[in-house]
């Protein structure tokens, strides 16, 4: 990874908590403790971080409470031909006019480079799909009201009180933390709230996962498996997840890239 880029997530990872380690940032950017070191060193002389024992802070922390998991510029890096065939097989799903909810996220922003032609009704909690969609498609936007967390770019309010009760979709498509037996898993309680709203207004929920979620685990359940109807995916995922889809009688839909840059996908109920 080159050195700006590197830079650019340590500057980004800060705004995320109040201290920073440099293990922490070794994870994110896949270089040596050493090369951090050195970086954090460089922007600290910069004015842009202060350097703390054993990682860096902020100099201006964020005033909003910080939210758990990657920032969406960190997040929106990985797997990205992965996201791209699974946006482009959950974009199929939708009929012209359909009324959908969107969730916030890296995969599931990858869909609006597809929607650009449709006439479909959007809600969704992610500022970057908003903003996206009102200067680049025919769709029109709704969001909940709430605070914007700008590393996340979501859209979030504890109250009851917003625009999500209002509106009714034929699915949801979201992303999530992880995925294994026991449900859809999320980071971050403020998260689940919100995403528990927005699942309550939709028939369907269409869960937008690339393979590696499957290995990922967390201590918060947004939902059951139950709830699921359709889980997109990539190639990789393993045979022990396929049988547990299949298992919950979910239907399972593997998008694959192919060598032309185009995408796409096989279903099996």
């Amino acid at each position: 990874m080159h050195e700006r880029e590197r830079h650019r997530i340590i500057l980004s990872a800060i705004q995320e908590k109040p201290v920073v380690t440099v293990l922490d940032i070794a994870g994110l950017t896949e270089a040596s403790e050493a090369t951090i070191r050195r970086d954090i060193a460089a922007l600290h002389l910069q004015g842009k971080l202060r350097r703390v024992r054993g990682g860096a802070e902020a100099l201006h922390p964020p005033q909003l409470g910080n939210l758990a998991g990657r920032p969406f510029r960190v997040s929106e890096t990985e797997h990205a031909s992965a996201k791209r065939a699974i946006a482009r097989a959950a974009v199929d799903l939708c009929a012209e006019g359909d009324a959908i909810i969107i969730n916030g996220g890296t995969t599931t922003f990858q869909m609006v480079h597809f929607m650009a032609a449709r006439r479909l009704q959007v809600m969704t909690n992610s500022f970057a799909i908003a903003e996206h969609l009102v200067k680049h498609s025919k769709s029109t936007v709704t969001v909940p009201g709430g605070a914007i967390y700008r590393e996340q770019s979501l859209i979030l309010s504890p109250f009851d009180n917003d625009a999500t009760r209002n509106f009714s979709a034929r699915r949801m498509f979201m992303g999530a933390q992880g995925v294994g037996p026991l449900g859809i898993m999320e980071s971050d309680a403020l998260i689940i709230q919100s995403e528990q709203k927005l699942i309550n207004q939709a028939d369907e929920l269409v869960v937008m996962v690339d393979s590696s979620k499957f290995d990922r685990r967390s201590s918060l359940l947004l939902c059951p498996l139950e709830r699921v109807s359709t889980i997109i995916t990539d190639e990789g995922i393993s045979d022990a997840s396929r049988t547990m889809i299949e298992n919950a009688g979910i239907t399972l839909v593997v998008a694959k890239a192919t060598a032309a840059g185009r995408e796409t996908a096989s279903l099996t109920a």
